[in-house]
């Protein structure tokens, strides 16, 4: 299935799919016309999960295989929705029912918080192990988000993290069993109540300036 927007309460959930979710230029669009709708129904707070074993497994490496010549063009695309949503102007919270690797994992990365699924599905950087280097704008949005342990751990060795050693690294804030995952998101953002959007995004583009400039380059 393709993504799908639901409220619960005044919290908006965007489930991303129920397949490997990988970020294809379609998929790209269509999870930017989603965010666009959040804004436009003055969400108070926003959770992102998926419908299957996959919260997404990142890059559409088989498109950007067949298409070379627009890989800069793609991975400025991905770079954006970093961006987008590190500094989307309300609470957000990434809820992770399986596994979430490489680009996937950033962007739950890109989110306030993150929930895990405690007993099955791994947090992957596989960069290492496939020869991807990170680039610098995915580099600086991991490095605002984990400690420098937790980066090195994470970002040099291509480690699986599973839900509790994901949480012994602060990778995530809390994890839960698979039918709680989202409700434990939702107890996260729910206290919080309505924020300013303005304000909210003001914050964070202060809070991640850094990350910001390192997606929006030009250069990857």
């Amino acid at each position: 299935m393709s993504a799908s927007l639901t409220y619960r309460d005044k919290i908006a959930v965007l489930d991303l799919g129920d397949d490997e979710n990988r970020f294809s230029p379609a998929f790209l669009i269509e999870i930017n016309e989603h965010l666009d709708a959040v804004l436009a129904d003055g969400a108070h707070a926003l959770i992102t999960t998926a419908g299957g074993k996959f919260y997404s497994n990142g890059l559409d490496l088989d498109w950007l295989s067949a298409n070379g010549d627009r890989a800069e063009w793609y991975v400025a695309q991905v770079h954006a929705l970093f961006a987008r949503v590190l500094t989307f102007p309300m609470p957000t919270a990434a809820a992770l029912p399986g596994h979430a690797f490489g680009a996937g994992a950033m962007l739950a990365v890109a989110h306030d918080v993150r929930v895990m699924r405690a007993d099955r599905g791994y947090f992957c950087f596989p960069e290492a192990d496939i020869r991807i280097p990170f680039t610098k704008g995915m580099a600086a949005l991991i490095q605002s988000k984990l400690t420098p342990k937790a980066a090195v751990a994470s970002m040099t060795t291509g480690r699986r993290f599973g839900g509790p050693d994901a949480l012994s690294y602060d990778i995530v804030d809390a994890v839960a069993a698979e039918n709680a995952v989202t409700d434990t998101a939702f107890a996260q953002l729910a206290p919080l109540g309505p924020k300013d959007p303005g304000t909210i995004g003001a914050i964070k583009n202060v809070m991640f300036a850094d990350a910001v400039t390192a997606l929006t380059l030009p250069s990857v």
